[in-house]
């Protein structure tokens, strides 16, 4: 009787037991989460003696992050983007872009030994809006979408690793490729090289302090576009290369040198493609309310120091047939002569470097304090200070705000 008593207690036992086991539910491959938000602040001055100015700025976020993981298959996908924009109470540039930025990644891996991954990775960074400097005066256009773009594509191994809730990665590829674009439609490129063209005049009509000089600043304005058709117009300004297409290909390095011994020419491209070397390390932490994030990607393609401009200019000697000599380069003036720097600067060993740091933390649920900071430099990209002087430079931005977000 004890042993039937027995049997039945163990019997019953490990049907409930099963029972439990089976009715647990199972935990998906698929993981998905991230954070949405949207940060503003407003100033408003009345009679202010501190001084000044109205102004309105909003920005709004969202970095989405979404992971499938089954067996030996890890595929890995990130979407971050932001936009700001902010409102000032002036005539010059009232509407200002504060942050603009797509950027699309996605790995897809086989683990053939523990944490070990052979992996495909892919990714793509642009921005949305036309981007401009706003200094004072009339500000020339330096990007856009797809101008400038970077798509890459790799084929690698990832390393990943889990140690108590902090996520390493490290991702090496020896075949990775890279394609820079700085592409301009034919509508658009039309649209800004006669405004481009007509700056100074676009300017004055603008900033026109009453009718008088607003009905000069008009006529001037229509004397010049009768000079820009009367100099072939669109056609022209093309050909001649000085248009806003050929500007942003001039800027990001999407063009070539031909060089036939007594004549150096640039010939333009909407887009650059290289083959090189990447690397990508990250570290992601959360806990409770509190997320941390940071990545580093490096890119250098597998090339010379290539076409040497200097060399090739002073090879050439003057139209009249006269030598040129290192002393007539140095007297050129600096926008003609910073093309050596791009094209001497993309070769192996000199490398991209882009920068990410996401800190968030979130408080009563609905509230958010978000610190994002991008770190760039890319040899080749030559970027201009207050006195035009062009050089390549590191980019960096810092943004800080607070508002109302969501995380998942």
């Amino acid at each position: 009787m004890k042993r039937i008593f027995s049997f039945t207690l163990f019997a019953l036992l490990s049907v409930g037991m099963f029972a439990q086991e089976a009715d647990a539910p199972k935990e998906s491959a698929w993981k998905f989460d991230g954070s949405l938000g949207v940060n503003a602040a407003a100033t408003g001055n009345f009679n202010w003696t501190s001084g000044g100015k109205n102004s309105v700025t909003g920005f709004v976020y969202a970095k989405l992050h979404l992971l499938y993981h089954k067996d030996a298959m890890a595929w890995e996908t990130n979407f971050d983007t932001d936009f700001g924009l902010t409102w000032r109470d002036q005539k010059e540039d009232p509407y200002q872009k504060s942050s603009d930025n797509i950027k699309l990644a996605t790995k897809f891996g086989w683990e053939f030994k523990e944490n070990w991954y052979l992996t495909v990775s892919a990714g793509f960074q642009s921005q949305y809006a036309l981007g401009r400097k706003y200094q004072k005066g009339y500000d020339f256009i330096h990007s856009n979408w797809l101008a400038p773009s970077y798509t890459d594509i790799s084929v690698g191994i990832d390393w990943k690793t889990n140690v108590k809730g902090c996520n390493f990665s490290v991702y090496l590829s020896p075949v990775a490729g890279r394609v820079t674009t700085a592409y301009v439609s034919e509508k658009i490129n039309e649209y800004y090289t006669k405004e481009e063209y007509c700056y100074a005049e676009v300017y004055a009509m603008e900033n026109a302090k009453d009718d008088a000089a607003r009905a000069a600043a008009q006529k001037a304005y229509d004397e010049r576009v009768k000079k820009y058709e009367s100099e072939g117009g669109y056609t022209a300004a093309r050909e001649e290369h000085w248009d806003f297409r050929t500007s942003l290909q001039e800027k990001y390095g999407t063009f070539s040198y031909s060089d036939n011994g007594k004549v150096v020419q640039k010939e333009y491209h909407n887009a650059r493609v290289e083959l090189g070397l990447s690397f990508k390390g990250g570290i992601a932490y959360s806990h409770k309310d509190f997320k941390f994030s940071t990545t580093l990607a490096l890119f250098t393609p597998y090339q010379g120091k290539g076409f040497n401009v200097k060399e090739a200019w002073i090879r050439a000697g003057n139209p009249d047939g006269t030598p040129r000599t290192e002393a007539d380069w140095n007297a050129l003036d600096p926008f003609d002569s910073y093309f050596e720097w791009s094209s001497k600067n993309r070769y192996f060993g000199n490398f991209d470097i882009d920068w990410d740091l996401v800190l968030g933390y979130q408080f009563l649920k609905c509230l958010q304090i978000n610190f994002q900071a991008n770190l760039k430099y890319y040899p080749g990209t030559l970027i201009a200070d207050s006195d035009e002087n062009y050089k390549e430079r590191v980019q960096f931005k810092g943004v800080l705000g607070i508002g109302v977000g969501y995380s998942f």
